[in-house]
This record gives structure tokens, sequence and C-alpha cells, in this order.
């Protein structure tokens, strides 16, 4: 049965809304024949996730998600690309098993983590979710649908990590599991005064710690700049667990769209102030859910109201290491110096580049910003594009609404230029296509 949903649709940051519904079916095969984007959970920040101009209908794959196979020996399970982490992480978590890889919301489909190629607080270890994923079931621009891997058509398998889902639909997803000693995290943070602390602190953590990440006051300046709270964590032993299984903590929506000065520049001072200051001094070490520590935001239904009526957008950005520490400061101080407060900034280490040909993590720092819309938003993100560009860096698709294209190529020209390539061979029409695309890639409105 076909289902019709919303008439309009709109990425998590609320900005940009375009009219559309989704259709919706537990065949997945039937219902992308003539779609031109598969859609998920629409946790996607901007308009990766958004029809392109003049069309008003996605494939919605959430109700395609069973389990069709899993073999406990190795961990290895395929899955209907429609399954949420967070009813995968529901399921197997009792049984040993946790995803390989995780972003910071469980609310997000196995397709969306294959089209965004997503990556976590342990990327400097495991990297992203696409080095776990073994095999993919495709529907492609003609019709056809294709098995693919590393083995087996290997440059379309690639090109749809991380392509947000301009390869094909994707139907099918086999990916091994992560085997685990116990359910629960063992969590170590430290508070750090200031951004250089924190980049010597988090180095030094990455070298023992599988899972680092950190906030910080991106508003504090001088000798302040970047002070923090720096987390780590790995899997607890048994003996250290607590014998019960953890449950998702009990959750608190926002009801309503706050006014644009609750979340301005003396409240977000106020709040990381407050933040800072209430860890203390000391070390601590804690046990804690893994519900907890990777996704503290699913706590809060629709945060994105927090933000006010025009939404809210997510700049992520890596710098890279040849870059090195000084230029985490600079990108601090041009932020700053625009009026850019985010009550969210994040910063984590990034490994080794992946093989999807337009995934996002390198080799460096990445810093992810939630910024209100306002009238100078578009200018603001023009400003730190440009200072990501200088510094030979690169932003996150999966979450980017305000990115010009000649400022994305400038960042990502000759990875693009091999993904549209292969997108070519594949759609030479380009009948697979977003609103993201026609806005970065060019593509036919």
């Amino acid at each position: 049965m076909l289902r019709r949903r919303e008439e309009e649709l709109t990425g998590f940051g609320r900005q940009p809304k375009v009219p559309g519904h989704e259709r919706r079916s537990e065949d997945l095969e039937a219902l992308t024949k003539d779609a031109v984007l598969s859609r998920g959970l629409g946790r996607a920040y901007g308009d990766s996730a958004l029809p392109p101009p003049g069309v008003t209908e996605v494939a919605g794959t959430t109700l395609a998600d069973r389990i069709l196979a899993f073999d406990p020996a190795t961990g290895v399970l395929r899955a209907e690309a429609g399954l949420s982490l967070r009813e995968l992480n529901r399921i197997f978590l009792p049984r040993g098993f946790f995803t390989p890889v995780s972003p910071g919301t469980a609310f997000v489909t196995l397709g969306g983590m294959v089209a965004s190629d997503v990556h976590g607080k342990n990327h400097h270890v495991e990297g992203t979710f696409g080095a776990h994923v073994r095999r993919l079931k495709l529907r492609v621009a003609d019709g056809r649908i294709v098995e693919c891997s590393r083995e087996e058509e290997p440059e379309l398998f690639r090109a749809t990590l991380g392509g947000m889902g301009l390869t094909g639909h994707v139907l099918e997803v086999e990916v091994t599991l992560k085997r685990i000693p116990s359910p629960w995290i063992l969590q170590e943070s430290e508070r750090v005064p200031n951004i250089e602390a924190y980049l010597e602190a988090l180095a030094k953590a990455a070298a023992t710690w599988p899972m680092t990440v950190g906030w910080i006051d991106c508003l504090s300046q001088g000798e302040k700049l970047g002070r923090g709270i720096l987390y780590k964590g790995r899997w607890a032993e048994p003996h250290e667990a607590p014998k019960h299984l953890p449950r998702p903590a009990f959750s608190v929506s926002v009801p309503f769209d706050f006014p644009p000065f609750v979340l301005g520049p003396w409240s977000v001072r106020l709040f990381n102030a407050q933040q800072y200051w209430r860890h203390g001094a000391k070390i601590r070490t804690q046990i804690v859910s893994p519900w907890a520590y990777f996704y503290p935001l699913d706590r809060i239904r629709a945060f994105n109201r927090m933000y006010g009526r025009r939404g809210l957008t997510q700049h992520q950005a890596v710098l890279p290491k040849e870059a090195g520490p000084g230029a985490v400061r600079r990108f601090l101080e041009l932020l700053t110096a625009r009026g850019g407060a985010s009550l969210l900034c994040v910063i984590k280490d990034c490994g080794a580049e992946g093989e999807g040909m337009l995934s996002f993590p390198r080799p460096g720092i990445s810093i992810a910003l939630d910024i209100a819309v306002r009238d100078d938003t578009q200018a603001l993100i023009d400003a730190l594009n440009e200072f990501v560009i200088k510094e030979g860096g690169r932003i996150y698709l999966a979450k980017d609404a305000f990115t010009r294209p000649e400022h994305y190529r400038a960042m990502d020209g000759e990875r693009l230029a091999r993904f549209e390539a292969v997108r070519r061979r594949w759609d030479p029409d380009r009948k697979l296509r977003s609103a993201q695309s026609v806005r970065l890639f060019g593509d036919p409105a």
C-alpha cells in the first residue's frame, strides 16, 4: 500500500522548505521505479533530501525496514534501507552488537548512513560507516536493480558511499556490526581552558581512547577562546558494567518555536559559561548509557524549534592536519568577529580519508556549528567557507544549506569531477537529483 505524507518538505534545519510529500511503501523496489530521490528520516540539515525544483514527490523509505539476514558468528547484517539506527541498536545491543560507526543521532536510516557516509566519535580508529559496508543493492537511474561492492561495480560502490543518494536508490545494505564486551560506555571527561589545550588533550586522548569528542565555548575570547569539555570513551568490560541493560533516556519535546532572542549571543554566552564551570576542574570517570553517550540531543525531541521559526543551519568543516592547530583558533576568531553564536560547537579529530568519492572526513580537525538562520547567515557561511578553502579543508554535504557552488568546487573540485564521471555513466540524463544537487552541482531544475 502506498501512502502520502505531508505537503511540505524540509530538512532538520527547517531551511529551506519546499512543496512536496513522501510516497511511502514497504516495497522499495516498486516505490523507487519513477522517483528522483529517496528520503529516510529527514535528519539531513539542509536540502540534500529535498526534491529538485518542479518535483513534488520523493520516495520515503521508512516503511521498508526489515532485517533480512544476520550471522552472529561474523556480525554481518543485511537489512532494508529504511531500517533506523535506533531500531537496529534496540535489537542488537542486548545481543552484544552495535553499529561500527554512529553519527550523533539514532534517528537516521541505514540508507541515509550510506548516502552521507556518516562518521562518529571513533573516526580516528574505525573510519566512516562505509568502511564497514560490504554490499549494496541499488535501483539505478535506468530502472535496473544492481548489486555493488568492492569487487562488483566498485566505482559505483565508492561513488554511492557519501554520494548523497545521487547514484541510485539504496534498497538494501549489508554491513558488519561490531561485537561489544558490554552494552555500556566507560566515559572520562575533562575540562580544558582554551582551544590550544583542547587540541593538545584531544591528540593525546586519540592515542589511547577509541572514541573522542568535545564541546567547546566558541564565544569566549582571548586566552579563553575554545575552552570546553573533552569526552573520551570506550566500551566497558563486563566486570565494569551494570548487569542490567541500558534504556533510551526519557525525552522531552520543545512544544513551540522559540523567539529569536532566546538563542542570541548573550544567552549563548551564559549557557556556555554554565556548561564549562559546572563540570569542575577534576577529571570525571563514569559508566554511561550508549544512548546518552552517542545521542545526547535525541533526548530533546524537535530541538530544532529552539532556533526559531526561520530554522537553523549546521556548518561542519574539516580543517586538514597540514593547516596546523592555529587554523582552528583562526576559524573560531573569524566566527566570533562576525557575530556567530553557536549553542553547539563540537570538535573532534578525523583519521584517514575513506573510500567514498565525496565522503567528508580527512585527517584533521572537524568543527560543527549550529547556527540560527538570520539575515546575515549567508554572509557568515560565505566567510567561513572562504576560510575553509584557504586552509585546504572541505564541508559536510549532509549538513549544508547555504554553500555557493563556486565555493564547493573550490574545496572539492577534483573529487567532484571523479564522482560526476561515474555518475554520468550510470545516469547520463541526470534523472536522480535533489535540491542540493541543483544548487551545488548544476543539475537541471
